[in-house]
């Protein structure tokens, strides 16, 4: 045990000093001058003002390096990150103060070993060096004698931690269980039915059926909470005709445009290079004494190794002319390459494609149009908040600008339109009845302000408005019915009989888990069977699909490699819960009996200076 402990310790050891050490080189703790030196008591230790500020540093870097966003001490007060960084240090305080009770030490040999043990006190033979200690403990404004008491501290609490620890395991009997839970098995038979083949002759209900349904389930017919918003939006496709486009501009991007608007011919070709057969290879293919595949593969390369894609005359120099001139499906060759005489193979011809200035102008002139639209549209966001800040609502914004306004019944989902664009629906979900409108802008460069109206809450929808969902819902509900009828009269049967029907489509499961997954089967299918006996009979019903099923067997976990991992990986798991809970009821035990007092004056000096 007291091996296990002194491994503890180490470990535990390298993580404190990885902390203080790189977490806080270049950054330094800052001292506070004047009386207050502690922001908490525990029992007869401090929580000193440095530790504390030091605790909130390094908390926020760690925030920051895992967010990519800065964040002030006011902002983690806020969110009760600063009162997280107490409670931590108030439970290390509580567990010195039980250490200090206690008597435990590490000695003064024991903390030499531990320091010539840390990694970063080490010279480039792993051994220590009383050069690197002092300019580490510098650099992170430490001094040795304030960091070798952290350090027999923290090496007493670990002894304490690990006395606690070292041996705790769960009963056996509990792994078991579990294992056996997870690993049981079911082997069952079952036939399935799915709304096709249920034949319904087709009934056409009267408003009074429909109504009736309606009263009777009310709750498929609720609205759910919704803001009625009223909206202002500029967008650039709203003003790009009216945008005026330079001929010359048009010219350049089109110019700039070339490689897509002025396409070569081009020729998809295989080349095969030879350092000086290539002539023989030409006489053996018009011989007809080989294939180019079989050249290919004499040189111990795939057609995928010669193949050159689409090429372009300028792409094969020498040998454009004798390529381009040949027929799709031919080698020419020997011709020159920049690797050597080669045959060429071609396998397909890509014409030109060749777009005028003309033709082209209609695309162009709608991308600089839109790229102007959006420019002008920035230009007008602040003119358009200082109309709305001098108290212009946005109906006037349709007479004072190219503005559109419009309304919406907004649930709080994508929908069509404004509602689609990301940027609105989270200035709608902030949006509440006391804001006045803001100009924004949408993903696209559109500019918009909005108004919340008025909160409409949850409702019934009108019988009018849900007629179409009534007669829907009302029509499932006849399926699911018939569905379930027809599940109900085969459970009879094979109650009566003994087994399924001749001619039943009956599927044969056998070892299933209670984890299985069968598809189109309703989702709690196997939860279910795992709660039924032997021979037992059950309907089971899920969205889209009714089963009817027989349990046939009951089968133990399978004793195999898996079973065996699982078990012992639980095994492990839980001894590490258990651990973990004795030595958390030990400091809570601690710090209630160490009383702990808080000065908030101190914690409020600590945030209000740094």
């Amino acid at each position: 045990m007291a091996k296990g402990a002194n491994q503890l310790s180490k470990t535990f050891v390298w993580i404190l000093m990885g902390l203080l050490i790189i977490g806080l080189a270049g950054f330094g703790a800052v001292n506070f001058s004047g009386s207050m030196s502690s922001v908490a008591l525990v029992g007869d230790e401090e929580v000193t003002v440095d530790d504390y500020l030091r605790e909130l540093q390094r908390e926020q870097r760690a925030i920051q390096a895992q967010s990519g966003q800065s964040f002030t001490i006011a902002q983690m007060a806020a969110f009760g990150m600063d009162r997280a960084v107490l409670g931590r240090l108030i439970s290390l305080a509580a567990i010195d103060n039980e250490v200090n009770t206690l008597g435990i030490s590490i000695g003064d040999d024991n903390l030499r070993q531990e320091l010539r043990e840390i990694p970063a006190f080490q010279d480039t033979r792993g051994n220590f060096d009383r050069q690197a200690y002092s300019f580490a403990l510098q650099n992170a404004n430490l001094n040795e004698s304030d960091f070798e008491a952290d350090l027999r501290r923290e090496s007493a609490r670990t002894l304490v931690q690990g006395a606690i620890v070292v041996g705790a395991s769960m009963p056996d009997v509990l792994t078991e269980t579990l294992t056996s839970y997870i690993g049981a098995r079911r082997s069952f038979s079952y036939v399935q039915l799915s709304p096709d083949q249920i034949a319904l002759i087709q009934v056409v209900p009267d408003d009074a059926t429909l109504q009736a349904f309606y009263d009777d389930n009310a709750a498929e017919f609720t609205l759910p909470e919704t803001k009625r918003i009223t909206y202002a939006r500029l967008s650039p496709e709203m003003i790009m005709d009216s945008v005026e486009i330079d001929a010359d501009a048009l010219k350049r991007l089109y110019e700039e445009r070339a490689d897509q608007y002025q396409v070569p011919e081009r020729r998809l070709v295989e080349r095969l290079v030879f350092a000086d057969e290539a002539a023989a290879a030409r006489t053996q293919l018009e011989a007809g004494d080989t294939s180019f595949e079989a050249l290919v593969e004499a040189r111990g390369l795939t057609l995928s190794d010669v193949d050159l894609g689409d090429v372009t005359q300028a792409d094969l120099e020498g040998a454009a002319a004798g390529v381009f001139a040949a027929e799709v499906g031919s080698v020419v060759g020997p011709l020159p390459s920049s690797l050597g005489a080669a045959l060429f193979r071609v396998n397909g011809r890509l014409e030109a494609r060749l777009t005028t200035l003309e033709q082209a102008t209609p695309e162009l002139r709608d991308e600089l149009a839109a790229d102007r639209a959006r420019r002008l549209i920035e230009t007008q966001a602040e003119e358009i908040n200082d109309l709305l800040a001098g108290g212009a609502t946005l109906e006037d914004l349709v007479n004072e600008s190219d503005m559109q306004v419009g309304t919406i019944d907004w649930t709080g989902t994508a929908g069509e339109g404004i509602s689609a664009y990301e940027d609105f629906r989270a200035a709608a979900s902030r949006v509440t009845l006391e804001d006045f409108p803001t100009a924004e802008f949408l993903g696209d460069g559109s500019l918009f302000a909005l108004r919340l109206d008025e909160i409409l809450p949850e409702r019934p929808e009108p019988f009018e408005a849900a007629k179409q969902k009534v007669l829907n819902a009302w029509d499932a509900d006849r399926l699911a019915k018939a569905l379930q009828t027809e599940a109900e009269a085969l459970l009879s049967s094979v109650t009566e009989t003994g087994d399924f029907p001749e001619g039943a489509a009956v599927k044969i499961e056998t070892g299933l888990t209670r984890t299985a997954y069968l598809d189109t089967t309703p989702a709690d299918m196997m939860n279910q069977i795992f709660t039924m006996e032997p021979g037992a009979l059950k309907v089971i019903s899920g969205e889209g699909s009714t089963v009817v099923v027989r349990l046939d067997e009951i089968l133990a976990a399978e004793e195999n490699e898996e079973m065996k991992l699982l078990a012992e990986a639980m095994g492990t798991q839980l001894d590490q819960a258990v651990s973990e809970a004795l030595f958390a009821a030990f400091v809570s035990d601690a710090q209630l009996r160490a009383a702990p007092r808080i000065d908030e004056h101190a914690l409020n000096a600590v945030q209000a200076n740094y």
